[in-house]
């Protein structure tokens, strides 16, 4: 399935000691490189990367999407054919990546999300509010771009040659909307696989906090709507 074809992993990570050794270790054979963006850690997330066996770069610049940019430029360098993303909270299930990227190497889609509204989710692990961003953001995707997607969530997969193409801009809460909106922009064969999902280790940086939550939903908003008027 995979022959010839190199996997790399992106997990951008703030402060994430407790989980990230349990991420890397959990993703399956078939990745070749995998990747820990340290996006302004005050713990031991780096040095935990670095000894379950990923390359650490660091990224100043405070932002999810500048960390999954930095990330990006990497695997670039190192001809990555299939990138994937997957946070660094251990919500997401890193042996699920092999079902993500099944249609990509099999040339049966561009662009996969790991959807949770599909899969199986612990009770807790999403917040109300989440749920409700969640599904009004993908009603207006539907709405304005005609592509049906049930979820934005983190953990997806993409073909270099396709994530070039975008040419992602996004470097902070709109990354995964931007990418999904340009997704259906560009006409990629997008699909959609479940994926599991259980309460991250730690706190959320975005939906467990009040200031967290109004901003993010606030940039995706934004984000669409932006894109919507500029179509």
């Amino acid at each position: 399935m995979l022959e010839g074809q190199r996997v790399g992993v992106v997990i951008p990570a703030l402060n994430e000691e407790r989980s990230i050794a349990s991420v890397i270790a959990d993703l399956p054979s078939c990745v070749d490189e995998v990747v820990l963006v340290d996006n302004g850690s005050t713990d031991r997330t780096s040095e935990r990367a670095r000894s379950a066996g990923a390359i650490v770069l660091h990224e100043p610049r405070r932002g999810y999407g500048y960390a999954c940019l930095r990330g990006i430029d990497h695997l670039r360098a190192r001809r990555a054919d299939i990138v994937v993303f997957i946070d660094g909270d251990y919500s997401d299930y890193p042996e699920d990546l092999s079902s993500l990227i099944s249609p990509v190497a099999r040339d049966r889609a561009d662009f996969v999300i790991g959807s949770r509204m599909i899969g199986e989710r612990e009770v807790g692990a999403m917040l109300p509010h989440a749920l409700f961003g969640n599904w009004l953001a993908t009603a207006l995707i539907r709405i304005f771009w005609s592509y049906r997607f049930t979820d934005l969530g983190p953990f997806r997969a993409i073909r270099m040659a396709s994530l070039q193409q975008l040419q992602m801009r996004d470097c902070t809460y709109g990354w995964t909307v931007e990418m999904q909106i340009k997704a259906a922009k560009h006409k990629l064969r997008c699909v959609e696989v479940p994926v599991r999902y259980r309460k991250r280790i730690g706190k959320s940086k975005i939906t467990g906090t009040v200031s967290g939550t109004v901003k993010a939903s606030a940039k995706i908003l934004y984000t669409i709507f932006r894109y919507a008027l500029s179509s």
